[in-house]
């Protein structure tokens, strides 16, 4: 079953946001999207910024959080951890 989730980094930046995800490969023309994700986006809040992803499951975004996106948000200073709320989803539509 396929899991939502929203990610609060609260005291992070877009241009931080930017930095991580160039340094995974992930911007326009770059490297295909991590496997077993299937809709990212991600918006500028009054307390930092909130990343929303729908991924195949829990376990594939895990394995992924753990391996790139803790180590790199550190890396370009994201204050973290991220607040982290997970969805049962039961329909999605994403454009191709």
């Amino acid at each position: 079953m396929a899991v939502a989730l929203e990610m609060e980094f609260r005291g992070g930046t877009l241009d931080q946001y930017d930095q991580v995800m160039d340094r995974m490969g992930l911007r326009p023309g770059g490297e295909a999207p991590p496997e077993g994700l299937l809709f990212h986006w991600v918006k500028r809040t009054d307390e930092g910024i909130q990343v929303t992803d729908v991924w195949e499951t829990k376990d594939a975004f895990d394995a992924f959080a753990q391996a790139k996106i803790a180590p790199i948000t550190q890396e370009v200073g994201v204050p973290g951890p991220p607040e982290i709320r997970f969805y049962d989803v039961h329909n999605y539509l994403a454009g191709s």
